[in-house]
């Protein structure tokens, strides 16, 4: 049973007075009023925070989308963007009411580039559908956040999405030439140019990316795109200290190898998702966690080199077993337990998800210090991750804690966490952005002048403050 929505005073004026004038804009089965349509708008995969919007918007042209954006901007009604939902910072939720503006119509890739190794595709196209489309032209889009089978690509811009091949590839603002935006005033406008190369006048499409829907709406994206590597080997190391696991992190490239991708899992994290899915895996007595290591490249030989070396730093590090996926099955049911461990942990009790990131080297320092700060606090955690960037995502799990301490510990354990992400040369977030669950956190990574730059930034773009209210700035600032 979900709870009741939460409910929250807005200086924001209610869409009542415009309801006539959005049907000017949009044929009446692209505006939702009804609660149970609306309901699905209401959340995110953010725990179980749940705000209903007054109304739902669907529209599915860029005039469409500036014509909405005037409107609101007139009539002082809040505009919440909207992707697929897929969220864990609580960005799309409609905190302060208004309206949500879906942009699930935006649906299409509009154009393959083959010659100059571009695409430009609208926000709403689904991460992997985007990812298989240039592959079958041998191309390549590297960023694959655990939820690519679901998440859109405007939603990515906006939390500059990561994923495992970050580690060798970047993020999604490398990716990214150019964009076109409607602006919190209603203007249509390309930030930057289709090349490899600008310098041309501030970056204004960089600033988008991580901007979570509070700078402005992605309307149409111009992605580069890579060479596709015809080759990936993939080993499972075995670890029976978890610590130990994360300094044979730093230890892989410090011997100059460059894994696509170096992924943590403890193995409670690993049992959890075998379970909820229904599936096997080889555990054995006496591992505690587990180095997800992949190599990729065109020339085979090279890559099983690359894989003895790994091999070999491995041993140093007191590695029970290096196991090797034999075949695409088994590498496809190795990655599959690990993209889950994030949403399985949240079918065995109330949980509280942390996407910390320090430098890699320091990764054995977080991972102690988060398990301190549990046995400090009482809870019990799931820690597991894009270790090759310093990337852990931390679960805190309810558990037996009873609710009063849930409530009184969680916030002072989170900041504690946090403060230790910050001395260790880290941050509070890697990949999942900040939203409206991180926002009164963010005095740890900035000071007060820092924060009220943004706030300038943000004020310039939106004076109105209409746009994604409530998001990123500490509840002082808002």
């Amino acid at each position: 049973m979900r709870p009741a929505p939460q409910v929250k005073m807005s200086k924001f004026k209610p869409i009542n007075g415009i309801l006539s004038d959005l049907e000017k804009i949009l044929d009446k089965t692209h505006i939702l009023l009804d609660r149970e349509q609306k309901e699905s708008y209401s959340h995110d995969y953010t725990e179980d925070l749940y705000f209903m919007p007054e109304a739902v918007v669907l529209p599915g042209t860029v005039e469409e989308v500036a014509e909405i954006v005037k409107l609101c901007q007139a009539n002082q009604v809040a505009l919440t963007p909207r992707g697929a939902g897929t969220g864990l910072s609580g960005g799309a939720l409609p905190v302060e009411g208004g309206i949500v503006l879906s942009m699930e119509r935006f649906n299409q890739i509009l154009d393959i580039d083959e010659r100059n190794f571009q695409a430009t595709v609208q926000p709403g196209v689904i991460n992997e559908v985007f990812q298989n489309a240039v592959a079958e032209k041998g191309l390549f889009y590297p960023p694959d956040p655990a939820s690519k089978g679901s998440c859109f690509l405007g939603g990515n811009i906006a939390h500059n999405s990561g994923g495992p091949r970050a580690l060798k590839y970047g993020v999604t603002r490398d990716y990214v030439l150019n964009l076109q935006i409607v602006t919190p005033e209603g203007d249509i406008l390309w930030t930057g140019a289709n090349t490899l190369k600008n310098s041309t006048g501030y970056n204004l499409t960089q600033l988008m990316l991580g901007s979570e829907g509070t700078l402005g709406i992605i309307t149409a994206i111009v992605f580069k795109l890579i060479p596709k590597p015809k080759n990936t080997l993939l080993l499972l190391a075995e670890f029976q200290n978890a610590e130990k696991a994360c300094e044979a992190v730093a230890a892989v490239f410090r011997e100059g190898l460059n894994p696509s991708a170096l992924e943590f899992m403890e193995r409670s994290g690993v049992e959890i998702s075998v379970k909820q899915l229904q599936t096997h895996f080889p555990f054995k007595e006496g591992v505690e966690a587990y180095l997800l290591i992949e190599v990729d490249g065109n020339q085979m030989e090279r890559l099983y080199d690359e894989c003895e070396l790994i091999n070999v730093v491995l041993e140093k590090f007191d590695v029970k077993d290096v196991l090797f996926a034999e075949s695409a099955d088994e590498k496809e049911h190795l990655w599959k337990i690990r993209r889950a461990i994030g949403e399985t942990v949240k079918a065995i009790s109330v949980y509280k998800e942390e996407d910390t990131v320090v430098p890699r080297a320091e990764l054995p320092k977080l991972l102690r210090a988060v398990k301190a700060i549990g046995s400090q606090y009482g809870f019990e955690s799931v820690c597991y991750g894009h270790a090759g960037d310093g990337n852990l995502h931390v679960n805190i799990l309810k558990g037996s804690m009873s609710e009063e301490d849930w409530k009184m510990n969680l916030e002072p354990a989170i900041r504690e966490i946090f403060e230790h992400c910050k001395e260790l040369g880290g941050t509070i977030s890697g990949e999942h952005g900040i939203g409206f669950v991180q926002k009164n956190f963010m005095d740890i990574p900035f000071p007060a002048i820092q924060l009220h730059l943004m706030k300038k930034i943000k004020a310039v773009f939106d004076p109105a403050g209409i746009l994604n209210p409530g998001k990123i700035f500490p509840d002082s600032l808002q």
